[in-house]
């Protein structure tokens, strides 16, 4: 970390002793207006504390913290530096790439190439590259790890070149467990300490990640969200992130959770509540009575989708129930006496009676959960499960949203089914309650295409719109929480015990977020269950959840393409936008993992799992779902008696030190990386070429033509190159050309570090719809520099644009670059040649990257939109105003498009934001910083 100037100018300095060691902290308590400040600001404030410098950090920053207005949209401009940075592999593997490239940039300007190193801790988790190519096995674990060292060798060399030759640089090896448990299980503090100049500090462990679910870690108390990578970058660097002080919404919770319920059930109202609440951008902070009654994992569980429901993070505040946890995952007994006496000196201590001041209150009474799942295609899209049978039949039937499809609930099923009603999940007999075809008493009329499919071994059979062909208990979100993992082993057992067994058309996954699931699984005695069913373990990583499913049951796939099936996947994740879980599903629906196992028995969405069996038992009855589901007292018998500090403090003993395959591999020595001129997983990138010492002019952007124009909640899946690369894509095209077989084609995820193969997958999802391409699905528009405008991919036209010298736009809806903090939807873009995006409004952290790559971000005028304006996307646009940016921040620029004219708003919020545009990006700014030239 960078050594702060050490001023104090509000006499805030002291020490805090725990067990006989002092520890220098900067008290709040001598801060006027500290008290009343919400959890997550009193963290800032102290950062500022710590950190004031009276150049980065002043006074004046401090000043404006502690008078927080609540009532304000933002407040200033203020300077954060996180304690450490965390990275996943996917977005990790670029950064170092970056990096690397920098090391030869500043070498080649005369810079020395020590300068480019991580000045804060940065720790990676290689999670994201473990395919589920093999399922239904006991082989399938070690099959899949070892398809995932052949496939990603090159980046793995990278990684652990990157180990040995940056400084504060730590690499989790693979087949270890997903970035976000690890984090919580082993890598978080809560309270940071490390040694300086002055003694022993203290101080609240804060983080930025390259995933956009970094906040599962909010869920301990500690202040993190996700970043794009190239903001990253600029914090291992040792560059405070440019911020402003956020409004902070206060969720106050009420009561307790009703039997039956679980933390998924718990979240995904909570991303319903939020995002019709309107939360992005905004901290959101958990308090009240009802706090105590949340358990560490479902306070993860909430922190984890904060990005579903657009929140910059959702935090916890610290608690018995924290130091519980850390007590559990086996740190020190010296390091839980720190974390309680700090949070209790500081003020950071949860009182629930005590409520601080809120830009806005929102209250959820926990009593009010019910089982639910959410799609078919975002996360905010909650279904109650009662109604789950009808939303997809209306989904089925030509409904275009889940709204729609729940608006013909009618009154008769809501009194059948009330929301108080813990249903099938209660332990009363289901016999006495009514068994209808669906939730709301009637048949529906269910578009029926059934589709033979012949096996080569086993017995055929037929599957039908609304097949379930993925069932995946995976991702981050959930398979960090004891209750619901045990919960779905329960049911698994119990199922096996009635003779039930899954349906034959589904592909069933296990890949549990850390080794740890495996070992209480094993000491629970439920392995053998999961593994009748098929849940086999498939791996430590994310899996289905980032579109790392693998293949379908090939007879499966074909015989619904050939019938043009609507085919589902249900998984534990937080995602399910379209194209991301697989290109073949269609509909996809999160859900918890006692219910992922269900579905997979059930094999179809059209059943009602509250009114009608899963199947017909051994003994020749039919089975309900309440005859299996685990009571919340068989799911704590089995966690107290099988889950173990032990087993924490045994899994991440050597956490560093990985396989046979991960400590055999040869890397090479040196301060710069050797760049392979064969590789097509990892090449020198393009960012510096032409770099010069002093940045130039920033000027307007005329003669543009638009690359796409899109619709509203386009999200960064949409964008970035994700999932599998199609054979006859261009992507595809470049790997054929250099000699790769489709075997070998691997994930856009695995190949992140050549900006060949991204640059082509870059707006190429198979569900893009771009309006100037009409008729299409897919990364295709329309090529002006072409006589007759023809459709072309993307890709194509851009590389006829950027050879007529043709600056390129891109038109958008609402809630532009949701979802993930990729940062190759904001690196392709620039790549393509866009220079700028009109938008109605964007997600923050793909704004913020957009800025960090050298793109302009703006706002249409307010409530008007490409459509109301009478834009085509045909126009040719001429942007002025823009240089305005050379001295400062313009409210709005002029935008001419054919015979239309409008004033749009500029999207750089922050005079940090502005110093990254004007030098082309934040890796250009944070090198010439380093090298002594201008930062203006």
């Amino acid at each position: 970390m960078p050594a702060a100037a050490n001023l104090d100018s509000f006499g805030t300095k002291d020490q805090l002793v725990v067990d006989g060691t002092s520890y220098q902290i900067r008290r709040l308590d001598r801060i006027d207006g500290s008290a009343r400040l919400p959890y997550s600001l009193k963290v800032l404030l102290e950062n500022l504390l710590r950190n004031e410098d009276g150049r980065l950090v002043t006074a004046e920053q401090i000043t404006a913290m502690a008078g927080w207005d609540p009532a304000a949209a933002h407040g200033r401009e203020i300077a954060y530096t996180p304690a450490r940075v965390l990275m996943q592999d996917f977005t990790g593997v670029p950064c170092v790439v970056d990096l690397v490239a920098m090391r030869d940039a500043i070498a080649a300007l005369g810079g020395d190439t020590k300068k480019i190193n991580p000045l804060c801790p940065t720790e990676l988790v290689i999670d994201h590259s473990v395919i589920a190519d093999v399922f239904g096995s006991g082989e399938a674990f070690k099959i899949n790890a070892e398809l995932e060292f052949e496939r990603n060798a090159e980046r793995y060399q990278l990684l652990r070149w990157a180990q040995q030759a940056f400084d504060d640089f730590a690499v989790v090896p693979p087949d270890t467990g997903i970035c976000h448990q690890v984090n919580l299980e082993y890598l978080a503090r809560v309270v940071f300490t490390r040694d300086s100049a002055e003694g022993p500090l203290a101080y609240p462990d804060t983080l930025v990640g390259t995933d956009s679910h970094t906040p599962m870690v909010n869920g301990l108390g500690v202040l993190g969200w996700g970043v794009g990578g190239i903001e990253a970058e600029a914090a291992m660097l040792g560059q405070p992130m440019s911020m402003l002080i956020p409004p902070v919404v206060g969720l106050k919770l009420s009561g307790e959770m009703p039997p039956g319920t679980t933390a998924t059930d718990l979240v995904l109202t909570v991303a319903e509540l939020l995002r019709r609440t309107g939360v992005v951008g905004k901290f959101v902070e958990l308090f009240g009575p009802g706090v105590a009654n949340v358990p560490l994992a479902n306070r993860a569980t909430i922190g984890n989708m904060s990005p579903e429901y657009g929140a910059t993070c959702a935090i916890f505040p610290i608690d018995q129930v924290t130091l519980d946890y850390l007590r559990l995952t086996g740190r020190s007994d010296h390091q839980i006496k720190v974390v309680e006496a700090y949070a209790k000196e500081q003020g950071m201590w949860h009182d629930a009676a005590h409520e601080p001041d809120y830009s806005q209150v929102v209250e959820l009474d926990l009593a009010s959960i019910e089982p639910s799942i959410a799609g078919p295609k975002r996360p905010q899209d909650r279904i109650p499960l009662r109604a789950a049978p009808h939303a997809v039949a209306e989904l089925l039937g030509g409904a275009k949203t889940t709204a729609e499809a729940l608006a013909g609930l009618d009154e008769a099923s809501a009194e059948s089914f009330p929301a108080s009603d813990p249903v099938a999940f209660s332990r009363d007999r289901v016999e006495d309650k009514p068994r209808t075809p669906c939730c709301d008493g009637h048949e529906h009329n269910w578009p029926s295409h059934p589709a033979e499919v012949k096996m080569p071994t086993g017995p055929e059979f037929e599957i039908d719109n609304g097949a379930v062909v993925i069932a995946a208990i995976t991702s981050c979100t959930n398979t960090s929480n004891p209750s619901v993992m045990i919960g779905a082993a329960l049911l698994a057992k119990k199922a096996v015990e009635k003779g039930l067994s899954t349906k034959p058309w589904v592909k069933t996954t296990l890949a549990p977020g850390s080794r740890v699931v495996t070992d209480y699984y094993d000491r629970a005695g439920l392995t053998p269950y999961l593994d009748k069913l098929g849940f086999n373990l498939v791996g430590y990583g994310c899996t289905t959840c980032i579109g790392n499913s693998g293949p379908l049951i090939p007879q499966v796939s074909k015989a619904a393409l050939d019938a043009d099936l609507t085919i589902c996947s249900v998984l534990s994740g937080n995602r399910n936008f379209e194209g991301r879980i697989h290109p073949e599903t269609r509909m996809n629906f999160l859900c918890s993992p006692p219910l992922v196992v269900a579905y997979a028995l059930a094999g179809t969405m059209r059943i009602n799992l509250v009114s009608e069996p899963l199947g017909t038992g051994s003994d020749g009855q039919p089975v309900y779902l309440a005859d299996i589901w685990p009571t919340m007292e068989e799911i704590t018998a089995v966690v107290d008696d099988s889950l173990q500090a032990e087993m924490f403090t045994k899994s991440y003993a050597d956490v560093y030190k990985g396989d046979e395959h991960w400590r055999s591999m040869k890397i090479p020595a040196g301060d710069t990386f050797q760049w392979s001129a064969d590789s097509t997983y990892v090449r020198q990138p393009p960012y510096f070429d032409g770099m010069t010492r002093e940045p130039q002019q920033v000027t307007d952007i005329t003669g543009a033509r638009a690359l796409a124009k899109l619709g509203d909640s386009v999200t960064t899946d949409h964008i970035s190159p994700a999932g599998s690369i199609k054979f006859d894509s261009p992507a595809g095209k470049y790997l054929q050309q250099h000699g790769i077989d489709r075997k070998d084609f691997n994930s856009y995820g695995s190949r992140r570090g050549n900006h060949e193969v991204m640059i082509r997958g870059t707006f190429a999802n198979v569900r893009l719809r771009n309006e100037l391409a009409p008729g299409t699905e897919g990364g295709f528009t329309r090529d002006f520099t072409q006589p007759d405008a023809s459709v072309t991919t993307i890709y194509d036209a851009s590389v006829n644009y950027i050879a007529a010298g043709t600056p390129l736009v891109i038109l958008a809806g609402k809630e532009y670059g949701s979802g993930s903090s990729r940062d190759w939807a904001a690196k392709g873009t620039v790549l393509l040649g866009v220079k700028a995006v009109l938008a109605v409004s964007y997600e923050r952290i793909h704004r913020s990257n957009l800025i960090g790559m050298g793109v302009l971000p703006l706002e249409f005028p307010a409530g008007q939109n490409a459509d109301s304006l009478g834009l085509t996307g045909e126009e040719t646009f001429d942007i002025t105003g823009v240089t305005a940016l050379n001295g400062g921040i313009p409210a709005t620029v002029h935008v001419k498009a054919g015979g239309v004219e409008f004033d749009a708003k500029v999207r750089i919020d922050t005079p940090g934001e502005a110093d990254y545009y004007r030098h082309g990006g934040i890796m250009q700014y944070v090198l010439r910083q380093l090298l002594g030239g201008s930062t203006v």
